[in-house]
């Protein structure tokens, strides 16, 4: 682990090659796993104000559930997630032709209908955040479904902090991205 500011951030993130590989996947981190995204309270009332703009791309049976439960639930563990489809799909998870995977938050943002882009879980994947007192843990989330990304990022070149680099200055600002970005190439230099 490595401290940058108040986070600690695993050696995986700057170790690990990793770009997602859409085509070869098909987007499957969307419509696997036991439970939907992680969302914190505010994206869930985000995502309840936004519905009227979102609602008209999803899947008839996604509607079903937004109008049973809503867009979130909070799952075994007491975490809240994203509302889920026949215990698989992430109810915000469309299909494109070939059986690719979109996300409609994603869409709606890029056609300027919302001005939310995603959960940050989505946004950060595979990393994951855990919150404790006085620092933020940053890990890598090791799925066999990326091992795709594993291979392009490799073939690219591109570590995942690289790859990570707007979605971990969403979350952390410039500042923290530039001393990750510094720390990294010292640690990898180091290495070698």
């Amino acid at each position: 682990m490595l401290q940058i500011k108040d986070t600690l951030v695993s050696l995986d993130l700057i170790e690990d090659y990793f770009v997602c590989d859409l085509d070869k996947c098909l987007g499957a981190c969307c419509i696997e796993g036991d439970a939907g995204a992680p969302l914190t309270d505010d994206e869930y009332e985000r995502l309840c104000e936004l519905m009227p703009q979102i609602y008209p791309l999803l899947s008839p049976a996604a509607k079903k559930v937004v109008e049973e439960q809503g867009p979130g639930y909070y799952d075994e563990d007491g975490d809240l997630v994203t509302s889920i489809v026949g215990g698989k799909d992430c109810v915000f998870t469309t299909y494109a032709p070939g059986g690719k995977c979109l996300c409609a938050l994603e869409k709606a943002h890029n056609e300027g209908m919302i001005p939310f882009f995603k959960p940050r879980s989505c946004h950060l994947y595979p990393v994951r955040l855990t919150e404790y007192a006085g620092f933020t843990a940053v890990n890598m989330h090791h799925w066999k479904i990326c091992k795709c990304a594993r291979v392009l990022g490799r073939s690219k070149g591109v570590r995942a902090y690289e790859f990570l680099k707007d979605p971990l200055i969403a979350r952390f600002g410039k500042e923290w991205y530039k001393e990750l970005d510094t720390t990294a190439k010292e640690w990898l230099r180091q290495k070698e």
